[in-house]
């Protein structure tokens, strides 16, 4: 049986419970995992598509958790997140993160993978603080997964790109004059975690794929307007439409075992 673990964020909340009916859920645990940085709710799904035997589980972390109310992007304590989905001994981590895009090919609604990040966050993020791990960060997001993931992707959108995502400390979004400079470096889209998580994992030496939902135009980036406003509610909604092509990109990653 194969396992995945997903760290999910925003427009996420209900991914769990938005199962295509292409899948049977045999079996839903909330479990809580004891790290050294806090408890970690997480949800195990043991899932099968219908009409194959093969059962695979799926560990779910939504990293904005806390005691009823959602954690702001620069209070996430992003190695109790990662130590619990590690916790799960998964063939491979999938960090689906919202993000604000700036490019033309990757309009809201779409989805693209990570191929590097930018970590603008001025913060360490570490498990040995005590001794020191020079992790490497050359390659770090798996290309085996990753072309799995784009292949089913490509059945739904025109193109997948693969892209440079940025990581800023939040909880405001960027301004105009930061994204300019954003993309000056490299950047193709903008989020507040995954940086971390992809250093954290690289620690671990997890393999690890990084899914981009572009929920938004970066700020001074939508095609006409150059000053059009950027809604957190907005932003949650449409990422939330995104969760069946999200679904087939998880399911994919268990073909690799089937």
């Amino acid at each position: 049986m194969a396992r995945i673990a997903v760290l999910c964020g925003t427009g996420m909340n209900a991914l769990a419970d938005s199962v295509p009916s292409s899948i049977t859920i045999s079996n839903r645990e909330l479990l809580r995992v004891d790290s050294p940085w806090g408890e970690v709710p997480a949800y195990l799904l043991t899932i099968s598509m219908k009409g194959n035997d093969a059962s695979h589980e799926i560990a779910m972390i939504q990293r904005h958790h806390g005691d009823g109310v959602v954690t702001p992007p620069h209070q996430i304590e992003h190695r109790a997140n990662v130590y619990a989905a590690l916790s799960f001994e998964p063939d491979v981590v999938v960090s689906i993160n919202s993000v604000g895009s700036m490019r033309a090919d990757l309009p809201p609604g779409h989805i693209a993978l990570a191929k590097h990040t930018l970590d603008f966050t001025g913060r360490v993020w570490t498990f040995h603080d005590s001794n020191a791990t020079h992790a490497d960060m050359t390659d770090h997001f798996d290309a085996e997964f990753s072309d799995i993931v784009a292949a089913a992707l490509g059945a739904t959108q025109e193109s997948v790109p693969r892209v440079v995502v940025a990581q800023m400390t939040g909880p405001q979004f960027e301004t105009p004059a930061e994204i300019n400079a954003l993309m000056n470096m490299g950047a193709d889209v903008v989020g507040m975690t995954l940086a971390a998580e992809a250093k954290l994992l690289a620690e671990r030496d997890c393999r690890h794929i990084g899914l981009s939902v572009s929920s938004n135009w970066a700020a001074g980036q939508t095609p006409g307007d150059s000053t059009a406003e950027i809604d957190h509610y907005a932003v949650e909604g449409l990422a939330s439409t995104v969760h069946g092509r999200l679904w087939a990109a998880l399911m994919s990653c268990f073909s690799e075992f089937d």
